[in-house]
């Protein structure tokens, strides 16, 4: 049996370890007080007592960790728990350090995201242009998004409008399970594009998670216009709701 001690312990080491984990605490019914630590992906460790409270535990926490926030949650008609979640916060890569990187930086920024900018032109990828993002990587963007950890909270917008970056790219993202692949173009180029990136070989499934042309349909023109219009998209696809 695991000890209040030793969950307390399990937290406090996902936490440096920047693995996503809820905690529910049984706040109403029995037993009270008790908690389970879920971690996102599967496994947990406590126990509420009894298979069936632990099973529903674990359903409450999976829908928690995916909606990436805490809440109450009812396990059974005479059981509630409160499902705490801790996790990095939301991560927003663009690739691209162009004018709508420096308007969606902000807004990101505005949002809670942590933001990265990933471009391999240094002129432009300068902390002059990017004061206010966390990260600016000068690198080939498919060669820096293999060493960013690339899950579940990462949003990439890809912004460059040159298959030369856009493509390796585009590849590298979807080799990973980011929440949200966006990538910049008219609704031409972005046919275009998924005809060479067939033609290399990635699959119908991997292609059907681009989200392209990027952002909502807002009749968007300028470069803050359109962050704002790939913002709400991103909005949209974290908070669960139709993005079309």
């Amino acid at each position: 049996m695991t000890t209040v001690a030793g969950l307390i312990d399990e937290i406090r080491q996902a936490i440096e370890r920047e693995d996503p984990i809820a905690v529910v605490t049984v706040v109403r019914g029995e037993p009270l007080g008790a908690k389970l630590v879920a971690y996102e992906g599967g496994g947990h460790r406590g126990s509420l007592g009894s298979p069936e409270l632990d099973e529903s535990a674990i359903a409450a926490a999976e829908e928690h960790l995916n909606a990436d926030e805490s809440g109450l949650s009812s396990l059974t008609d005479e059981t509630e728990a409160f499902v705490d979640v801790f996790a990095r916060p939301p991560h927003l890569v663009m690739v691209g350090a162009v004018h709508t990187a420096i308007a969606l930086g902000h807004i990101g920024k505005l949002l809670g995201f942590r933001v990265s900018v990933v471009d391999a032109r240094e002129r432009f990828a300068t902390l002059e242009r990017f004061p206010h993002v966390d990260d600016i990587i000068v690198d080939w963007p498919d060669e820096a998004l293999t060493k960013l950890k690339l899950d579940s909270r990462t949003y990439v917008a890809i912004l460059t409008h040159d298959p030369k970056f856009d493509e390796p790219a585009l590849k590298t993202a979807l080799s990973y399970p980011c929440r949200y692949v966006g990538a910049i173009g008219s609704r031409k180029t972005s046919q275009d594009r998924v005809a060479r990136l067939k033609a290399q070989g990635l699959t119908d499934e991997q292609i059907g998670r681009i989200h392209a042309p990027i952002g909502l349909k807002i009749g968007a023109r300028t470069p803050e216009e359109i962050a704002l219009s790939i913002a709400s998209e991103i909005v949209s696809v974290r908070r669960g709701r139709p993005s079309g």
